[in-house]
């Protein structure tokens, strides 16, 4: 096999993910609302779109079977660009832009899937660990990259030329596959693949570890969705297009940075499960906060700064706790992977929905204190409920040595 290039290079090639994320999730909901698409409406869509990221894992078996997974990745990422392309053409026929949509997002997310299963073979496994962070990195910075340059693009190029620029872009990360070896395909039948891979979640689901981790994860802990309805609010802040694009593209490029490198630090000091937690409560304190601030361009600045941090933070710690699930030598390593870190896109999808009725109800400030409300009390809920699981953990510990020491001692 040939050597391999820099990690750096190959987490780079994610960048597919985070293109295809930041015209989605910010980008359309901008357009949408500026074509006077109601804000439920942009949030019932938006809701819809980013849904893939929870179901396609069940497509992922057909990624290890037939072709190359370079070939998987790079397809599907084509896919992904020209979905965008529709999506943005299609501001006018809601229809067609809520089916683009939904294909750009689950097209991406599949693409990434091939790559990282195409990456975990080939790169060595004390080098995962840096490659998982320039992985993230590429998602972070890719969504900021591409929320700063879209505007101007439709600004100076129009909306045509922009469309297909933007589409363009989510493809360019392909091109550093043709410094990546690729092994060959596994040659079995599709129908094999699935079969394996129902039996690998029943046992999944067999773990009690698990079965803790993916509860976590389906409640709204931490699933800050405030950044992927920020695109469409601007109007509401008194924001011009060009300060939401500007503000949005820095606003996820620099605190997801930040975010990255604040959590080995915070890590090495605290419970990932109550890191998670504690994140997520101090996150939804930041929303609260901004109900009672003046509703300027400043703030939504400064909105954007702060959600993106604290959905970064939760990012790198969903990860973590995915890593500890899992734990050394799992034969079912991948399956666990795909199977929770999809599970942590459930409650993006549904808070996103519920954010967008209560906008409805009440504008902004209804969205804001409904988003906080939500994350304030399920992490409280979910505190007590791990709290007691190690308190019982750590009494069924106890009782074992007991029982250890009394078989000593007739001994």
């Amino acid at each position: 096999m040939r050597r391999l290039p820099p990690l750096w290079v190959m987490g780079l090639a994610n960048g597919t993910l985070g293109f295809a994320s930041g015209i989605m999730n910010f980008v359309m909901p901008q357009l949408m609302a500026s074509v006077h698409v109601p804000e439920p409406k942009i949030a019932l869509i938006t809701a819809i779109a980013v849904s893939p990221n929870f179901w396609c894992f069940m497509f992922g078996p057909m990624l290890d079977v037939r072709f190359s997974r370079r070939w998987y990745a790079t397809v599907l990422a084509i896919v992904s660009g020209a979905a965008a392309t529709i999506a943005m053409l299609s501001l006018h026929h809601l229809l067609v832009l809520q089916a683009a949509m939904v294909m750009c997002n689950a097209s991406a997310a599949l693409s990434a899937a091939a790559l990282g299963g195409w990456l975990s073979n080939i790169v060595p496994d004390v080098q995962k660990n840096s490659l998982s962070k320039w992985i993230n990195i590429a998602l972070v910075c890719g969504t900021g990259l591409i929320v700063g340059l879209s505007g101007e693009l439709v600004r100076g190029l129009g909306i045509v030329p922009a469309a297909v620029a933007l589409g363009l872009l989510i493809v360019l990360p392909t091109c550093t596959f043709v410094l990546i070896p690729a092994p060959g395909p596994d040659r079995r039948l599709a129908g094999e693949s699935f079969a394996q891979f129902n039996r690998e979640v029943l046992a999944l689901l067999r773990r009690r570890e698990v079965l803790i981790v993916l509860l976590l994860f389906l409640s709204p802990c931490s699933s800050f969705v405030m950044p992927n309805l920020m695109g469409g609010l601007g109007a509401d802040f008194h924001a011009s297009a060009r300060a939401v694009s500007f503000w949005g593209g820095v606003g996820a490029f620099i605190p997801g940075l930040l975010g990255c490198f604040l959590f080995p630090v915070i890590a090495r000091r605290l419970k990932l499960r109550f890191f998670y937690l504690a994140n997520g409560i101090l996150g939804c304190l930041f929303t609260l906060s901004l109900v009672a601030m003046p509703h300027t361009t400043a703030t939504f600045a400064g909105a954007l700064f702060g959600e993106y941090m604290f959905q970064a933070v939760a990012f790198s710690i969903q990860i973590g706790i995915v890593f500890e699930a899992i734990g050394p030598d799992n034969p079912l390593a991948a399956t666990t992977f795909s199977f929770l870190t999809a599970a942590t896109n459930v409650p993006v999808t549904y808070v996103t929905a519920i954010d967008g009725r209560a906008y409805a109800r009440a504008g902004i400030t209804g969205t804001l204190f409904m988003d906080a409300a939500i994350g304030i009390v399920t992490c409280l809920v979910a505190g007590v409920v791990l709290a007691q699981l190690e308190r019982g953990r750590g009494q069924s510990g106890s009782g074992k040595m007991e029982l250890v020491e009394a078989v000593r001692e007739e001994v």
